[in-house]
């Protein structure tokens, strides 16, 4: 389409009109960075991206990630003025206001054409380099028949300044990542002021010392904004593009300043900038000949989307590509036989190494897994086999070395997620969850299927002591709604723990696995997956029950062994296995009474063992039960002396309960 600015200055001005009269009715938002960036938007979105308004799952579009998503109208204009069903101009009107799909920031589950969840700044633009790692993954698998799209990200300097951008960078560029461009909204201003406030970085330095290609544009300039988007598409390596730009452009009194990045311009501003712009459209208002610029830019793809349609319906990976894409697991898919083989040939393995073993059988099955790890992967044991690497020359390898870059990791894991077609799986130690978390709150949040393989999950790491050992972290993880946070307490647990985190197309899970080997206990035959239950009864009493154990992971060992001594002494102990709490509170009332009878303390005492915070357990064990916990820092020793320092003996833990029970 035309370069004609008297067609491209409307188009702009309408997003910048939308985008100060929402925010402006609202009393809240960003009107400065949308109104900023309108005319670079404009010509991306009318002149380069690949999409179709009518058709906004189509699997080969584009990918369009707003990373600085405070400036969330500018998607929401973009949206609603190429024609998408969504937003429509009374959504855009309740921006920020309850039940309105136009939320303060971006959300992918809330409207179609948001590719991914942005607010938390620099996330975007890592969530961007994992789909364009999807992308060239998927190419490599189906061709440019079916696979044939590019990336490209809007980011301030906000997103620039964020840690994870620095990890995001690094592997892209190591990656080559060629299809992935970003646009930095170089403005210099931040809400606190001028950028001089806080930086002097030499940004364009440091993307060109991660390999990136690195090029500038006035971005106001509507031609010189299509030279740089042309030099950029012909990279064989991402590209950063520096758009100069003025912030809060339109605004005579305020551009330029932080008075227009997180505030409202005010009545009288905006009926200046309506003058400047001469924008003579009522608010929320679009005048008939710009709305048909923008329906026509928006329609643009129709025909390359239903020329790819006639190419998939010939295409002999029709049903396989579907499939993947649509996220469905191939028909018939589970682990029983492999579990079956467990319950035959019990073994005793750290559930790290269980997990490989379910992997091994995982990996084999399903093509779309693609696995890696944070510089761990000896340790986490994620790399299975016949898995080859991803790597600049061949996108085709199945597991990525992320290096020592936890939070890039995470974010790139969501991006291929959300992108479609693989199933991302990445590891590092339960630990270093804490570097990670920002993302997986995001896997969360935007129902990601992402499976975090966190190893070393206690004090039985042992002699790294306490920086490595977690205390807190399960806790803290199950803290994050639509997360399963499942701890396996042997080879069949772990086996079926993976099998859950398979089928959750909607959400995300955590695989907290052992170093130290655990005994397996599962020893018969179970038709149905015991641990989809959250929690089950993995010993019955045999004297009259008086006692309920309620363990997770290796601490399910020990529970049986306390229960023996109990026993022993006539007192009647249930045995719980709680690999996922999530999964056990959503049973049925009847199910969970079954198993946790609720009567109090002086009828059946319940017990919670777990090697790390006790904080939480009173969920389950009644606030006058009985919680085996840490509740202060780790320790440096072999992992037998640091669970016997801890309490976590039969010896230590029995006397315990007896004096509750006499109590």
């Amino acid at each position: 389409m035309s370069l004609d600015p008297a067609r491209l200055i409307p188009m702009a001005n309408a997003i910048r009109a939308l985008s100060m009269d929402a925010v402006q009715k609202a009393q809240s938002g960003h009107p400065g960075m949308p109104m900023g960036m309108a005319d670079v938007a404009t010509v991306l979105w009318s002149n380069y991206l690949k999409y179709d308004a009518s058709a906004p799952s189509w699997p080969d579009r584009d990918r369009f990630v707003l990373s600085a998503g405070h400036g969330s109208m500018l998607i929401y204009s973009l949206l609603h003025l190429s024609g998408f069903a969504h937003p429509t101009m009374e959504e855009i009107e309740n921006f920020r206001q309850i039940g309105s799909p136009t939320a303060g920031h971006p959300e992918n589950f809330l409207l179609p054409g948001v590719e991914c969840t942005t607010g938390p700044l620099g996330q975007g633009l890592a969530m961007a380099v994992g789909m364009a790692m999807a992308e060239r993954h998927l190419n490599s698998q189906f061709g440019d028949d079916l696979v044939d799209h590019r990336t490209w990200v809007i980011a301030g300097d906000g997103c620039l300044m964020e840690g994870v951008n620095h990890e995001a960078i690094g592997l892209a560029g190591h990656l080559k990542l060629s299809r992935l461009v970003v646009f930095w909204d170089d403005n210099r201003i931040t809400i606190d002021g001028s950028t001089d406030l806080s930086t002097s970085e030499n940004v364009r330095a440091r993307f060109e010392a991660t390999g990136w290609f690195v090029n500038s544009c006035d971005g106001h300039d509507y031609a010189d904004i299509a030279r740089a988007i042309d030099e950029a598409q012909a990279q064989d390596r991402p590209t950063l593009i520096a758009c100069r730009t003025m912030i809060g452009r339109g605004a005579p009194n305020k551009q330029g300043t932080a008075a227009t990045h997180g505030s409202p311009l005010g009545a009288s501003e905006v009926e200046a900038a309506r003058k400047e712009l001469n924008w003579q459209a009522a608010p929320f208002e679009i005048p008939d000949q710009v709305r048909e610029e923008w329906r026509s830019a928006g329609s643009r793809g129709y025909e390359a989307r239903t020329d790819w349609s006639t190419r998939l319906g010939d295409s002999e990976h029709k049903a396989e590509f579907e499939r993947r894409m649509a996220g469905d697991l191939p028909e018939g898919f589970d682990l029983k036989e492999f579990v079956g083989d467990l319950v035959r040939e019990p073994q005793k393995v750290a559930s790290r190494k269980a997990s490989e073993n379910a992997l091994a059988v995982i990996n084999s099955r399903l093509p779309e897994t693609v696995g890696g790890s944070a510089d761990l992967t000896g340790s986490n044991n994620t790399k299975t086999e016949g898995l080859e690497t991803f790597t600049a020359d061949d996108a085709s390898g199945r597991y990525v070395y992320y290096g020592i870059r936890e939070f890039g990791m995470a974010s790139a894991m969501n991006g291929m997620a959300l992108h479609g077609g693989v199933i991302p799986y990445g590891g590092t130690f339960l630990v270093f969850s804490d570097y990670c978390r920002p993302a997986i709150r995001l896997s969360a949040l935007q129902q990601a299927r992402v499976v975090y393989v966190m190893t070393h999950d206690s004090i039985g790491l042992g002699e790294d002591g306490p920086t490595h050992q977690p205390i807190e972290h399960l806790q803290s993880l199950r803290a994050i709604p639509n997360l399963l946070v499942m701890r396996p307490a042997d080879a069949v647990e772990t086996a079926e723990c993976w099998e859950i985190a398979l089928q959750q197309k909607k959400r995300p899970s955590v695989l907290a696995l052992s170093r130290q080997g655990l005994e397996q206990f599962r020893t018969e035959d179970v038709e149905e997956n015991q641990c989809a239950r959250g929690a089950y009864r993995v010993k019955e009493a045999q004297a009259e029950r008086r006692v309920i154990l309620i363990a997770t992971g290796s601490e399910v060992q020990l529970a049986l062994a306390c229960a023996q001594a109990l026993e022993e002494r006539d007192i009647g102990a249930d045995v719980v296995s709680m690999p996922c709490a999530e999964l056990f509170d959503e049973q049925s009332p009847a199910y969970r009474d079954r198993i946790l009878p609720n009567v109090g303390p002086e009828e059946i005492l319940r017990v919670s063992i777990e090697a790390g915070t006790s904080f939480g357990w009173e969920r389950y064990t009644m606030l006058n039960g009985l919680r085996i916990g840490i509740d202060g820092f780790g320790t440096s020793a072999p992992a037998p002396d640091a669970f016997e320092h801890f309490g976590f003996t039969s010896e230590a833990i029995v006397p315990k309960i007896l004096a509750k029970l006499e109590a």
